[in-house]
Protein backbone atom coordinates (compact mmCIF):
# COMPACT_ATOMS: atom_id res chain seq x y z
CA UNK A 1 0.00 0.00 0.00
CA UNK A 2 2.83 2.37 0.84
CA UNK A 3 4.33 1.67 -2.55
CA UNK A 4 1.14 2.84 -4.25
CA UNK A 5 1.06 6.13 -2.38
CA UNK A 6 4.77 6.80 -2.79
CA UNK A 7 5.02 5.69 -6.42
CA UNK A 8 7.68 3.02 -5.83
CA UNK A 9 9.50 5.09 -3.25
CA UNK A 10 9.91 8.15 -5.44
CA UNK A 11 7.40 10.19 -3.44
CA UNK A 12 5.36 11.13 -6.52
CA UNK A 13 2.14 9.98 -8.09
CA UNK A 14 2.41 8.79 -11.74
CA UNK A 15 0.77 11.98 -13.05
CA UNK A 16 3.07 14.14 -10.97
CA UNK A 17 6.10 12.18 -12.14
CA UNK A 18 4.97 12.52 -15.77
CA UNK A 19 4.60 16.26 -15.26
CA UNK A 20 8.08 16.80 -13.79
CA UNK A 21 9.73 14.55 -16.37
CA UNK A 22 8.69 16.96 -19.12
CA UNK A 23 11.38 19.49 -20.13
CA UNK A 24 10.67 23.05 -18.92
CA UNK A 25 9.32 24.77 -22.05
CA UNK A 26 6.95 21.93 -22.89
CA UNK A 27 5.87 21.59 -19.26
CA UNK A 28 4.78 25.17 -18.80
CA UNK A 29 3.22 25.48 -22.25
CA UNK A 30 1.08 22.42 -21.45
CA UNK A 31 0.10 23.79 -18.05
CA UNK A 32 -0.75 27.21 -19.45
CA UNK A 33 -2.84 25.65 -22.22
CA UNK A 34 -4.96 23.61 -19.81
CA UNK A 35 -5.24 26.50 -17.35
CA UNK A 36 -6.43 28.87 -20.09
CA UNK A 37 -9.22 26.50 -21.14
CA UNK A 38 -10.25 26.07 -17.50
CA UNK A 39 -10.44 29.86 -17.05
CA UNK A 40 -12.63 30.13 -20.13
CA UNK A 41 -14.81 27.22 -19.00
CA UNK A 42 -15.31 28.93 -15.62
CA UNK A 43 -16.23 32.21 -17.36
CA UNK A 44 -13.34 34.06 -15.73
CA UNK A 45 -12.10 35.13 -19.16
CA UNK A 46 -13.58 34.83 -22.64
CA UNK A 47 -12.00 33.81 -25.96
CA UNK A 48 -12.56 37.38 -27.14
CA UNK A 49 -9.95 38.51 -24.61
CA UNK A 50 -7.39 35.98 -25.80
CA UNK A 51 -7.15 36.00 -29.61
CA UNK A 52 -4.46 37.86 -31.55
CA UNK A 53 -5.54 41.07 -33.21
CA UNK A 54 -3.04 43.53 -34.64
CA UNK A 55 -5.27 46.48 -33.74
CA UNK A 56 -5.95 45.25 -30.21
CA UNK A 57 -2.26 44.68 -29.51
CA UNK A 58 -0.61 47.69 -31.13
CA UNK A 59 -3.38 50.28 -30.94
CA UNK A 60 -5.14 49.32 -27.69
CA UNK A 61 -1.93 48.04 -26.01
CA UNK A 62 -3.40 44.64 -25.12
CA UNK A 63 -0.01 42.97 -25.25
CA UNK A 64 -1.07 39.81 -23.41
CA UNK A 65 -2.69 38.66 -26.64
CA UNK A 66 0.79 38.01 -28.05
CA UNK A 67 0.97 35.09 -25.58
CA UNK A 68 -2.63 34.00 -25.06
CA UNK A 69 -3.15 33.39 -28.78
CA UNK A 70 -0.79 30.40 -28.40
CA UNK A 71 -2.51 29.05 -25.28
CA UNK A 72 -6.18 28.67 -26.16
CA UNK A 73 -7.16 25.57 -28.14
CA UNK A 74 -10.86 25.58 -27.30
CA UNK A 75 -13.20 24.55 -24.47
CA UNK A 76 -12.71 21.52 -22.24
CA UNK A 77 -13.61 18.62 -24.51
CA UNK A 78 -12.09 15.71 -26.40
CA UNK A 79 -10.73 18.02 -29.09
CA UNK A 80 -8.72 19.90 -26.45
CA UNK A 81 -7.42 16.58 -25.09
CA UNK A 82 -6.32 15.62 -28.60
CA UNK A 83 -4.46 18.92 -29.04
CA UNK A 84 -2.80 18.73 -25.63
CA UNK A 85 -1.64 15.17 -26.32
CA UNK A 86 0.09 16.12 -29.57
CA UNK A 87 1.39 19.37 -28.10
CA UNK A 88 3.14 17.80 -25.13
CA UNK A 89 4.25 14.65 -26.96
CA UNK A 90 6.01 16.18 -29.95
CA UNK A 91 7.12 19.36 -28.24
CA UNK A 92 8.67 17.17 -25.55
CA UNK A 93 10.39 14.89 -28.06
CA UNK A 94 11.77 17.86 -29.97
CA UNK A 95 12.91 19.67 -26.84
CA UNK A 96 14.61 16.56 -25.48
CA UNK A 97 16.29 15.77 -28.80
CA UNK A 98 17.69 19.31 -29.09
CA UNK A 99 19.94 18.14 -26.26
CA UNK A 100 22.40 21.00 -26.34
CA UNK A 101 20.75 23.44 -23.94
CA UNK A 102 17.34 25.02 -23.29
CA UNK A 103 18.50 28.02 -25.34
CA UNK A 104 18.19 26.20 -28.67
CA UNK A 105 14.65 24.92 -28.22
CA UNK A 106 13.56 28.25 -26.70
CA UNK A 107 15.03 30.01 -29.76
CA UNK A 108 13.04 27.70 -32.03
CA UNK A 109 9.84 28.57 -30.15
CA UNK A 110 10.71 32.28 -30.32
CA UNK A 111 11.33 32.04 -34.08
CA UNK A 112 8.08 30.15 -34.67
CA UNK A 113 5.88 32.41 -32.53
CA UNK A 114 7.34 35.57 -34.06
CA UNK A 115 6.91 34.26 -37.61
CA UNK A 116 3.31 33.24 -36.93
CA UNK A 117 2.48 36.60 -35.37
CA UNK A 118 3.86 38.41 -38.41
CA UNK A 119 2.06 36.28 -41.00
CA UNK A 120 -1.25 35.49 -39.30
CA UNK A 121 -2.95 38.93 -39.81
CA UNK A 122 -2.75 38.38 -43.58
CA UNK A 123 -4.60 35.06 -43.22
CA UNK A 124 -7.05 36.13 -40.49
CA UNK A 125 -6.01 33.43 -38.02
CA UNK A 126 -6.89 34.63 -34.50
CA UNK A 127 -5.58 31.67 -32.47
CA UNK A 128 -2.10 30.34 -33.20
CA UNK A 129 -1.65 27.45 -30.77
CA UNK A 130 -2.43 24.83 -33.41
CA UNK A 131 -0.09 26.53 -35.88
CA UNK A 132 2.78 26.51 -33.38
CA UNK A 133 2.11 22.88 -32.48
CA UNK A 134 2.00 22.00 -36.18
CA UNK A 135 5.41 23.65 -36.70
CA UNK A 136 6.98 21.54 -33.97
CA UNK A 137 5.33 18.35 -35.22
CA UNK A 138 6.61 19.03 -38.74
CA UNK A 139 10.19 19.61 -37.60
CA UNK A 140 10.21 16.49 -35.44
CA UNK A 141 8.69 14.42 -38.26
CA UNK A 142 11.29 15.54 -40.81
CA UNK A 143 14.11 14.78 -38.38
CA UNK A 144 12.83 11.23 -37.77
CA UNK A 145 12.08 9.95 -41.28
CA UNK A 146 12.32 6.25 -40.40
CA UNK A 147 10.06 6.31 -37.36
CA UNK A 148 6.83 4.38 -37.92
CA UNK A 149 3.62 5.72 -36.39
CA UNK A 150 0.07 4.49 -36.01
CA UNK A 151 -2.90 6.86 -36.10
CA UNK A 152 -5.90 5.69 -34.05
CA UNK A 153 -4.63 2.14 -34.51
CA UNK A 154 -5.89 2.14 -38.11
CA UNK A 155 -3.30 3.83 -40.28
CA UNK A 156 0.43 3.01 -40.18
CA UNK A 157 2.90 5.40 -41.82
CA UNK A 158 6.36 6.92 -41.42
CA UNK A 159 6.87 10.13 -39.45
CA UNK A 160 7.19 12.61 -42.38
CA UNK A 161 3.54 11.95 -43.27
CA UNK A 162 2.30 12.86 -39.76
CA UNK A 163 1.52 16.57 -40.43
CA UNK A 164 -0.49 15.66 -43.52
CA UNK A 165 -2.38 12.90 -41.71
CA UNK A 166 -3.32 15.38 -38.98
CA UNK A 167 -4.48 17.90 -41.60
CA UNK A 168 -6.64 15.27 -43.28
CA UNK A 169 -8.12 14.39 -39.89
CA UNK A 170 -8.94 18.08 -39.29
CA UNK A 171 -10.66 18.31 -42.66
CA UNK A 172 -12.78 15.23 -41.90
CA UNK A 173 -13.72 16.30 -38.38
CA UNK A 174 -14.15 20.07 -38.82
CA UNK A 175 -15.07 20.19 -42.52
CA UNK A 176 -12.70 23.10 -43.16
CA UNK A 177 -9.21 23.51 -44.59
CA UNK A 178 -6.89 24.01 -41.56
CA UNK A 179 -5.13 27.24 -42.54
CA UNK A 180 -3.40 27.41 -39.18
CA UNK A 181 -1.84 23.96 -39.58
CA UNK A 182 -0.73 24.75 -43.14
CA UNK A 183 0.89 27.96 -41.89
CA UNK A 184 2.60 25.99 -39.14
CA UNK A 185 4.04 23.55 -41.68
CA UNK A 186 5.42 26.43 -43.77
CA UNK A 187 7.07 28.04 -40.74
CA UNK A 188 8.40 24.66 -39.61
CA UNK A 189 9.81 23.85 -43.04
CA UNK A 190 11.77 27.12 -43.16
CA UNK A 191 13.35 26.27 -39.81
CA UNK A 192 14.06 22.68 -40.86
CA UNK A 193 15.65 23.79 -44.13
CA UNK A 194 18.03 26.33 -42.58
CA UNK A 195 18.98 24.08 -39.66
CA UNK A 196 19.16 20.62 -41.23
CA UNK A 197 19.48 20.99 -45.01
CA UNK A 198 21.32 24.27 -45.55
CA UNK A 199 24.37 23.85 -43.21
CA UNK A 200 25.90 20.73 -44.84
CA UNK A 201 25.73 22.47 -48.22
CA UNK A 202 27.39 25.69 -46.96
CA UNK A 203 30.37 24.56 -44.87
CA UNK A 204 28.37 24.19 -41.68
CA UNK A 205 27.01 27.75 -41.66
CA UNK A 206 23.91 27.81 -39.44
CA UNK A 207 22.00 31.08 -39.95
CA UNK A 208 19.17 30.11 -37.60
CA UNK A 209 21.31 29.27 -34.55
CA UNK A 210 20.56 31.47 -31.50
CA UNK A 211 22.82 34.52 -31.09
CA UNK A 212 25.33 34.65 -28.26
CA UNK A 213 23.29 37.07 -26.14
CA UNK A 214 20.35 34.64 -26.25
CA UNK A 215 22.52 31.68 -25.25
CA UNK A 216 23.96 33.66 -22.33
CA UNK A 217 20.43 34.11 -20.95
CA UNK A 218 20.07 30.32 -20.61
CA UNK A 219 23.63 29.11 -20.21
CA UNK A 220 25.06 31.32 -17.50
CA UNK A 221 26.44 29.37 -14.58
CA UNK A 222 28.53 26.20 -14.15
CA UNK A 223 29.04 24.20 -17.30
CA UNK A 224 28.09 27.01 -19.67
CA UNK A 225 31.38 26.84 -21.57
CA UNK A 226 30.95 23.12 -22.20
CA UNK A 227 27.39 23.62 -23.48
CA UNK A 228 28.48 26.44 -25.77
CA UNK A 229 31.27 24.24 -27.17
CA UNK A 230 28.81 21.38 -27.80
CA UNK A 231 26.49 23.79 -29.60
CA UNK A 232 29.28 24.99 -31.86
CA UNK A 233 30.37 21.46 -32.74
CA UNK A 234 26.90 20.25 -33.78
Amino acid sequence: MAGIWENNGQGQFPLEQWFYEMPPVTRWWTVATVATSVLVQCHIVTPFQLFYSFRSVYVKSQYWRLITTFLYFGPLNLDLLFHVFFLQRYSRLLEESSGRSPAHFAWLVFYATTSLLVISPFLSIPFLGSALSSSLVYIWARRNPDTRLSFLGLLVFTAPYLPWVLMAFSVVVHQIVPKDEILGVVVGHIWYFFNDVYPPLHNGHRPFDPPRWWRRLFESGPGSDERATAAAVR
